[in-house]
């Protein structure tokens, strides 16, 4: 798809989204609760939609009405008689939340989903089954997996994504016996875990953090540790997903590009790490004014890259540490951002864990933009291009996270029109 932009003022106020990352949670723990949940205030994403897919696939009967899903859960993990094959898409939050799933019982399971999908880190996965001897392959576009998982403690690096450790968070509480997650700090993304221990809760799952208790390990200084009770049981729940921030983000952005523009229907007391937008953004504003030798820190917020990017070629340039892991998203985001901030006439430094976004005059494109298949470097762009105008291809990629993004924007009074290349 191929969006053109004119030269626009956003104005107006806007409903936050729903949470994608919380969707995600409560979806999974209601299709793992034995009973019938209730799910409201969906935004049927392509994402939302795989993991959909894949409970369907695991025997979970989901059915959508408008944007709530009824959902009667199953019990993973019993034996079916047949193998499993769960369609990811490109979903790196389904593909690392199911692969432990996958392998409580002792039946094959495969993960499909597109190269790219499969390109992005598992590391953490392939040494658990390397560990306990569990079936774990890898190809350009599937995972074969096997269990059964096995109860243990799980001594892990927190320099990775905090998928992995939800993912672990969803399967361990339905092992008979106790597992612990002993996870070296600093546990970049730490938000997102809470927000699984918090999904699990109102599913009546506890998990415990800082307790050792019963461990056959004693912890490091530097170790964070979760307790995860084995015997546990989902319990079916009606819930409802709040407000997502990261989305929001690029609504408020607009105020950045001369907008006047309102989001509501954000829950305050969020433990969605992204919520941290407004201040980042005011921190950049200000950058010109402060010294700030250590920079912006993103380690907890990595989604928010792309927009506070365009936030700082917006406001004179900024500095940003903690964006190692930008590399391994829907794309090499901060290589993305560079090449497009550069057609726009700003410079942009990348280095291995930092970024620079230099002072510079955003001009008219003479090309068009690239969305990279990333949603959030098209919907980033997008707010660049209310100001000077311009074309992005490939922006379908938001129906990835935020289906409407574009009847929003136009809501809003952005000049702009869209359709197939």
């Amino acid at each position: 798809m191929r969006v053109e932009i004119r030269p626009s003022k956003a104005k107006g106020a806007v409903d936050a989204p729903p949470s994608k990352s919380m969707a995600h949670r409560l979806l999974i723990c209601a299709g793992l609760a034995e009973g019938r949940s209730t799910v409201r205030n969906l935004a049927l994403s392509e994402d939302i939609k795989a993991t959909i897919a894949c409970l369907r696939s695991l025997g979970a009967d989901i059915r959508l009405k408008g944007n709530t899903a009824h959902v009667k859960g199953t019990d993973v993990t019993k034996p079916t008689g047949s193998i499993a094959v769960l369609p990811c898409s490109e979903s790196g939050s389904t593909l690392r939340f199911f692969i432990p799933i996958c392998m409580l019982n002792g039946e094959e399971r495969v993960l499909t989903g597109s190269q790219y999908l499969l390109k992005r880190p598992l590391n953490l996965y392939e040494t658990v089954a390397r560990m306990q001897q569990l079936r774990f392959e890898k190809f350009d576009n599937r995972a074969v997996v096997q269990g059964p998982l096995r109860e243990a403690v799980f001594i892990c690096p927190g320099g990775v994504s905090s998928q992995f450790f939800s993912g672990m968070m969803f399967a361990l509480p339905l092992l008979k016996n106790n597992s612990w997650l002993y996870i070296r700090e600093p546990v970049e993304s730490r938000p997102y875990i809470d927000m699984t221990a918090s999904a699990l809760g109102r599913f009546g799952v506890g998990v415990l953090c800082g307790d050792t208790a019963g461990s056959p390990e004693k912890a490091d200084d530097d170790q964070l540790v979760y307790k995860i009770p084995g015997g546990g049981r989902y319990i079916p729940q009606d819930v409802t997903v709040e407000g997502d921030w990261s989305n929001a983000a690029f609504f408020e952005a607009l105020n950045y590009a001369g907008g006047k523009v309102t989001v509501r229907g954000l829950l305050q007391n969020s433990l969605q790490g992204d919520k941290v937008y407004p201040k980042l953004f005011a921190k950049i504003k200000d950058a010109q004014k402060v010294i700030d030798i250590g920079g912006i820190d993103i380690s907890d917020c990595p989604d928010l890259g792309p927009v506070l990017f365009a936030v700082a070629a917006l406001c004179g340039g900024a500095r940003f540490t903690g964006t190692r892991r930008l590399k391994y998203k829907e794309s090499d985001r901060a290589n993305a951002m560079k090449q497009e901030l550069e057609k726009l006439g700003v410079g942009m430094t990348v280095e291995k864990n930092e970024v620079v976004v230099h002072n510079g005059r955003l001009c008219p494109p003479r090309m068009a933009l690239s969305g990279h298949n990333d949603h959030r470097i098209v919907m980033a762009l997008s707010v660049l291009l209310t100001v000077t105008g311009g074309v992005i291809e490939g922006a379908e990629a938001v129906k990835k996270s935020f289906p409407d993004f574009f009847e929003r924007l136009h809501d809003l009074g952005v000049d702009l029109t869209y359709g197939m290349d």
